[in-house]
């Protein structure tokens, strides 16, 4: 176990509930909140290794506990390309809280997608084409106000939209990730039949989207 503090300013935003559930799915390592830096093996505040800017001030970490291997791996994790990718996926109802730390602003960041594109594709089929056209297979089904896998993959974020689709409306009405969204309950019902995915699924998901040729829409996309 990795005891983690960060202060209330970024525990409130809901951050820590989005992405430690994703770390420990991939790793089996469990994190728990320490009450104060001094009862930490990593913390987040102003000091450290520089990870992400938002709500007010750039976040740094420190690992205080070198030599407990979870804790160097959550510190591994934290400042790898994919845990960025999830710290910036995270956008509750729809508006993404933060950016690349500043002095990495400039810099481009090459995405990995580790899922299995062929697995996305079976559940893309299976849990999207209600609404999109996810591929070929499905270009005869789907709602047509509703753009399809190809023309959001067009998109210059399209990465932060597939990773965070369950945050974007109309998604939270429907989708159920456990461990990181709200149950559905009685009197906020789907109004269609929920769709649950788990993580690993998710990470399937985006292995497909970043496998197919973006729509060619002859000209930059104009999108609100």
């Amino acid at each position: 176990m990795v005891r983690l503090f960060a202060p209330a300013s970024l525990a409130d935003t809901g951050l820590l509930g989005y992405i430690l559930p994703r770390f420990s799915l991939k790793t089996q390592v469990r994190v728990a909140l320490a009450d104060t830096p001094d009862g930490a093996d990593v913390v987040l505040g102003a000091q450290g290794h520089a990870l992400f800017q938002g709500v007010g001030q750039q976040w740094h970490m420190q690992l205080l506990s070198p030599d407990h291997a979870p804790s160097q791996r959550l510190a591994d994790w934290l400042r790898s390309d994919i845990g960025r990718r999830t710290v910036l996926a995270y956008a509750p109802q729809g508006q993404a809280l933060f950016q690349p730390p500043a002095a990495a602003q400039a810099a481009a960041v090459a995405l990995e997608f580790t899922g299995d594109a062929k697995l996305g594709q079976r559940l893309s089929r299976e849990k999207c084409s209600r609404c999109h056209v996810v591929d070929e297979q499905t270009r005869m089904s789907g709602i047509g106000s509703t753009p399809s896998f190809a023309v959001l993959r067009s998109l210059p974020d399209w990465d932060s939209r597939f990773a965070a689709f369950f945050a974007l409306n109309p998604h939270p009405a429907f989708t159920i990730i456990p461990d990181v969204t709200p149950a559905l309950t009685a009197d906020r019902p789907s109004p269609i039949v929920p769709i649950t995915l788990s993580l690993e699924q998710l990470e399937a998901i985006l292995a497909y989207a970043a496998s197919i040729e973006a729509a060619d829409l002859g000209g930059a996309l104009v999108h609100q």
